[in-house]
């Protein structure tokens, strides 16, 4: 292993959290005030937060940070408070019928000590969600927070310092190598949300200490607008999830799939609803900004390889490529060898992908590997069921994009090359947590008419099992 101070460091953190863990596993009573803590410390300071991160990211829109990283961590919070007791509780059952009269339970233990590596674009929901979720478990965590937000990730750091003692949770700050001698320490969970490159070195990582990981990843999210549906509602409802946050979202729309006759409607449907949501976009402030020059400049790349292999490319709107503001772009049947078509875009492209059928889209869908999320728009419901029953995604909302995301009873995670784990609500709990099989054996056990020697009785019974 590294022995640079910074993994010397780091790994002291690391046994210092898991020291004080196991000394004082955290009770129900600690887990709920802490809960309690960090939700009054982040509404107090949630001003303070929305203004890092709009100034990281140049213009942050207010309602991107409300909906996206206030609202979401505040109902998390509230939901998993108003449920962990009955989470924790010991779950009790007969044996199967040929051990009673025994018992057995399943008792949800703390795994230790989880690390937490989240990302930008959304950099205090991605951060203190599954933080939330080991915290209600009974683990301690370490987090490190994204270098490209870090203003965000100092009001990160100084807000967590404030609610939880140093040995309960820690914050480490740090460029891409902290992050990957991060990835590498012997945590009892490691929970990572970035991109599936970055995944496939995190979990390569961790491996070399067997430890489980939690990928929260991307890809193309396709969405499938059928025919016969309202193009006006199914385009607002699109807009609403591709462009916010200016589509780094790993939950947004990436590409659309539907019939040739439907493409000029949905344009024009597209171009008035840009019109009237986002007038003077250079300077409207209900639009955020890209994160940084270089995710910027990716963006360009892809409509300048479209436009130069004789797609059509319609920008929307009119940009500003000193603010970082991309204007909401389609691009119309790209062809499929384009990056555009092959990565995932996050940002505000939306490619328009003709088929003949529904059951072409999923012929599409299924030719590609498994996205985070499927979006599917059809009053048809028998064409729905099929378009459900014959794709795999992480996730499914059906006549609306990324709503699925902030349900606390849906468990949330990708399959594949998009993820594999999941969190939210109790399956966050059950993530971070040992599910621990006990069985009590009675004063009578019935696996002694099973001892040898073997009588009639037991050759009976072995009969009756082998039957």
């Amino acid at each position: 292993m590294d022995t640079t101070p910074a993994t010397t460091d780091l790994t002291t953190t690391l046994a210092r959290l898991r020291a004080a863990q196991q000394a004082n596993v955290p009770s129900y009573t600690q887990r709920m005030d802490d809960l309690k803590r960090l939700r009054s410390a982040f509404k107090a300071r949630l001003e303070t937060l929305i203004a890092a991160m709009n100034a990281d990211f140049g213009r942050r829109a207010r309602a991107d940070c409300i909906l996206g990283d206030a609202f979401t961590v505040l109902a998390d919070i509230d939901h998993i408070r108003a449920h962990l007791h009955g989470w924790m509780r010991h779950r009790r059952s007969l044996a199967d019928w040929l051990f009673w009269p025994a018992t057995t339970e399943v008792r949800y233990q703390p795994l230790g000590v989880v690390g937490v590596i989240s990302p930008w674009n959304y950099p205090v929901n991605l951060a203190l969600m599954p933080l939330s979720a080991a915290i209600a478990a009974g683990n301690h965590v370490m987090l490190k927070p994204s270098e490209h937000t870090p203003r965000t990730s100092d009001e990160l750091k100084s807000l967590l310092e404030n609610v939880f003692p140093a040995d309960r949770v820690a914050t480490v700050l740090g460029g891409a190598d902290v992050a990957a001698t991060f990835a590498a320490l012997p945590f009892d969970h490691l929970f990572f949300t970035g991109s599936t490159a970055v995944g496939r070195k995190v979990m390569l990582a961790a491996a070399q200490n067997l430890t489980p990981v939690t990928l929260e990843l991307g890809g193309k999210s396709p969405a499938i607008l059928a025919p016969g549906y309202p193009i006006a509602t199914a385009v607002e409802r699109i807009a609403a999830g591709k462009f916010l946050n200016a589509g780094q979202t790993c939950i947004a729309p990436d590409y659309m799939l539907m019939q040739k006759e439907s493409v000029a409607p949905f344009v024009a449907a597209m171009q008035r609803f840009i019109e009237q949501r986002y007038p003077s976009l250079a300077s409207n402030a209900d639009y955020t900004s890209i994160i940084n020059e270089g995710q910027f400049q990716r963006l360009c790349g892809y409509v300048d390889e479209a436009r130069a292999a004789g797609a059509s490319v319609i920008e929307l709107a009119q940009g500003d490529a000193a603010a970082r503001v991309f204007a909401p772009t389609l691009v119309i049947d790209p062809p499929q060898y384009l990056a555009v078509m092959q990565d995932e875009i996050f940002g505000p492209i939306l490619p328009i992908v003709t088929v003949d059928s529904v059951d072409a889209a999923i012929d599409f869908v299924n030719a590609r590997p498994r996205p985070l999320a499927l979006y599917h728009f059809d009053h048809d419901r028998a064409r729905t069921e099929r378009v459900l029953e014959h794709t795999i995604a992480g996730g499914v909302t059906v006549n609306d994009a990324v709503l699925h995301i902030a349900q606390s009873n849906l468990p949330f995670g990708g399959v594949g090359p998009s993820g594999m784990g999941h969190y939210h609500g109790r399956e966050g709990f059950l993530t971070f947590s040992k599910q621990k099989p006990v069985l009590y054996q009675a004063r009578f056990s019935s696996m002694k008419i099973l001892s040898p020697p073997h009588g009639k009785l037991a050759n009976f019974v072995l009969k009756f099992l082998s039957r």
